[in-house]
């Protein structure tokens, strides 16, 4: 299988990093691994909505241009639907079973995701109704990827 990750902005922080460059390695037993970090847009203090519209329109182009047309996209929304870790496993083995083994997970900005990757979206993806910063949801991603695959594989993994 392969999961491409697309993001907004690049990680600054040292130890979201090194947990990310963790869960990459475990996750190279399981699947092939690309993590693609597109360029944010500077937003204004006091934008206007007009402005983050147009803000949003820039970023989803750059994220939709790292789409193949034959990847099954997940995109994380906060209005998507919610799974538990069994039940994203049981998602990606019947990804699998049927064809769809390249699968691009999207996470948007600070501001969201324009309408257009929303639109592009196989399956809307929501972890919690709380809005947690983009960084760490790269690593809380990664980490769920691969508790669904130790899941599938019927290894053990903490509850």
């Amino acid at each position: 299988m392969k999961i491409t990750l697309v993001t907004v902005g690049k990680i600054k922080e040292k130890f979201y990093r090194d947990a990310i460059g963790e869960f990459t390695k475990r996750l190279s037993r399981y699947c092939k691994l690309d993590i693609v970090e597109v360029a944010d847009e500077k937003t204004p203090d006091n934008a206007s909505e007009a402005e983050n519209k147009k803000i949003l329109m820039k970023e989803g182009e750059r994220i939709l241009a790292h789409v193949r047309e034959n990847s099954y996209v997940i995109v994380l929304a906060i209005k998507g639907k919610m799974l538990d870790s069994v039940e994203l496993s049981e998602k990606l083995d019947a990804l699998a079973v049927s064809g769809k083994g390249d699968i691009t997970f999207i996470i948007g900005g600070s501001l969201g995701l324009d309408e257009a990757v929303n639109q592009r979206a196989d399956f809307l993806l929501s972890f919690s109704p709380m809005t947690f910063p983009h960084q760490l949801m790269r690593v809380i991603l990664l980490e769920q990827i691969y508790r669904a695959f130790r899941i599938s594989a019927k290894e053990p993994y903490h509850k």
